[in-house]
């Protein structure tokens, strides 16, 4: 035990500077892995990209696949990037890709809904953690059902993110290609390739290695940057949350909401830092909404990062349209009052079923981020 609280002492005595140098430091891994990934892609070939695509030929299969994928690696910030990466490399087209930003906004909200259920012995907590873990899945759900089908009418998100990407970087792929991040990501991977020259199967080895590499990169970047993230920051966070406990939310919560997601780099920990709040009593479901919507937002700044790796520039395009998502969502549907506490009495309302059968707390979960998903995908032509 004494050996513990020593190793825990020396984790928590890593001195600030040092810590902020070493998220700099992960930071330029995950953006090196984005551009493996982007590498990997293009030297598997065409074929490749094609058989990847089967079973994503049109926006409603390609939202299902976002909310899998999600669900699978249980991060929506890694979904995204990998999202961006592929749109990067030119093996997914923007209009496929929006519908599958807008799953990875469903599929995040798996582990806050899980982190639930330690709660799930005792009723009246259970009930108040369930509550408000799914209120950020129906926000989300009901955020798709009204956009997505405006976006596949009128692709005004696409459109107002191809407009400012042209304003930021221009349409001309060598301005990206001549940035200074670009120039100083592309040494590794330069390296990297040049040690898989010669491959004997085509490129499609190598393809596989810069892949694998790649996405070892970025799991273990976006990993690592947000422990120590949380290290850097868990006292503001804490403080944060206490300051807007009782003030009813508001602005003020989604200002909280958007900063600490921003801090620690994921959603899901803002959101399950909410849940034993919630849980235990300290915060209503109604007061920790505006947070949960707030996290939403933050979460976007991980594809905006990622988008600096990749050479096209629809890669940024993406990653926009992810962050105008997130945004119209709030601008929509939060300012009438009816609509923003939609979310809030439909979990309300699930959580009290879910206290009186507990069956359907399993059914739930596993219809919403396993078999739907699966079926939309497979299914749907």
């Amino acid at each position: 035990m004494a050996e513990l609280l020593s190793r825990a002492t020396r984790r928590r005595s890593v001195p600030t500077p040092a810590r902020a140098a070493l998220v700099l430091v992960l930071l330029y891994v995950f953006l090196v892995g984005i551009g493996l990934l982007e590498s990997g892609i293009a030297a598997l070939g065409q074929g490749f990209e094609e058989g990847l695509l089967a079973n994503v030929a049109n926006p409603i299969s390609g939202l299902f696949a976002g909310i899998l994928f999600t669900v699978l690696v249980q991060s929506s910030s890694v979904s995204t990037s990998a999202i961006v990466g592929l749109v990067g490399a030119g093996t997914l087209g923007v209009p496929l890709a929006v519908p599958m930003i807008m799953g990875a906004n469903i599929g995040t909200t798996v582990t806050n809904t899980l982190a639930a259920l330690g709660n799930i012995r005792r009723s009246d907590e259970f009930r108040r953690g369930f509550a408000s873990a799914t209120m950020h899945d129906f926000f989300n759900l009901i955020a798709v059902a009204v956009l997505l089908p405006l976006e596949l009418t009128t692709r005004f998100l696409s459109r107002t993110a191809i407009a400012l990407t042209e304003r930021l970087r221009g349409g001309e792929v060598s301005e990206l290609g001549s940035s200074p991040i670009r120039t100083a990501v592309k040494l590794p991977i330069g390296f990297v390739e040049g040690l898989l020259d010669g491959d004997p199967f085509g490129g499609r080895f190598a393809g596989v290695i810069l892949l694998t590499i790649g996405l070892a990169l970025i799991f273990l970047g976006l990993g690592l940057i947000t422990k120590n993230m949380r290290e850097l920051v868990a006292g503001r966070i804490e403080r944060a949350m206490n300051r807007f406990v009782g003030r009813g939310g508001g602005a003020a919560g989604i200002v909280v909401g958007i900063a600490v997601t921003v801090a620690v780099q994921s959603s899901s920990i803002t959101t399950s830092i909410l849940v034993p709040l919630v849980a235990a009593g300290i915060l209503t479901v109604p007061n920790a909404f505006p947070i949960t919507v707030g996290a939403n937002i933050g979460t976007t700044i991980t594809a905006l990062i990622a988008s600096l790796a990749v050479l096209r520039p629809e890669g940024l395009t993406i990653a926009l349209v992810h962050t105008l998502f997130n945004v119209t969502a709030l601008v929509v549907l939060y300012p009438i009052r009816q609509v923003r506490l939609l979310p809030v009495r439909l979990a309300e309302k699930l959580a009290e079923v879910a206290v009186k059968r507990r069956s359907v707390v399993l059914a739930y979960i596993a219809g919403l981020f396993l078999v739907v998903p699966l079926l939309g995908v497979f299914l749907i032509p």
